[in-house]
């Protein structure tokens, strides 16, 4: 299915590209979501006439993306949990987790932001995790696990 974009999305393609996906990745997510739309002429009418309005949305999302990259930037979280003698956690820390203590640090994050190696951390010790807060704006943060 050919769709227009109306938002860079990463290894897809930038603002007004066409592109060839799969049709339940646009039917699911890309038209319900208003990243995309159909490819159609009069659609890229539209696109034409809203150009402007598009990129300037873009540059705001970018700019605050940017903003909160800088403020995150070299940040070392400690987060204190249950865990066994030998080093390994009661359940595990995840994204949901490194979002909310972030947050509580005073810059907002969403879950989805957090991207970490494993899917979850499950013992004790410095963990690397990538926050991809746009897909221009990618900042890495430490993670200390540490036992209660």
């Amino acid at each position: 299915m050919q769709v227009i974009l109306l938002e860079k999305i990463g290894k897809l393609g930038q603002l007004g590209d066409t592109v060839e996906v799969k049709s339940g990745y646009a039917r699911n997510y890309l038209l319900p979501l208003g990243k995309a739309t159909e490819a159609t002429p009069a659609n890229l009418q539209k696109l034409e006439e809203r150009r402007a309005e598009l990129e300037a949305k873009q540059a705001a999302i970018l700019a605050d993306a940017t903003e909160r990259g800088e403020k995150l930037s070299g940040i070392v979280i400690t987060m204190s949990v249950k865990a066994g003698t030998e080093g390994r956690l009661f359940g595990a820390v995840t994204s949901q987790d490194i979002a909310e203590a972030v947050t509580n640090a005073g810059v907002k994050l969403d879950k989805r932001e957090v991207r970490i190696a494993d899917g979850s951390i499950r013992s004790i010790g410095e963990h690397a995790v990538v926050l991809a807060l746009h897909p221009d704006v990618v900042v890495d943060i430490q993670v200390n696990v540490v036992a209660e």
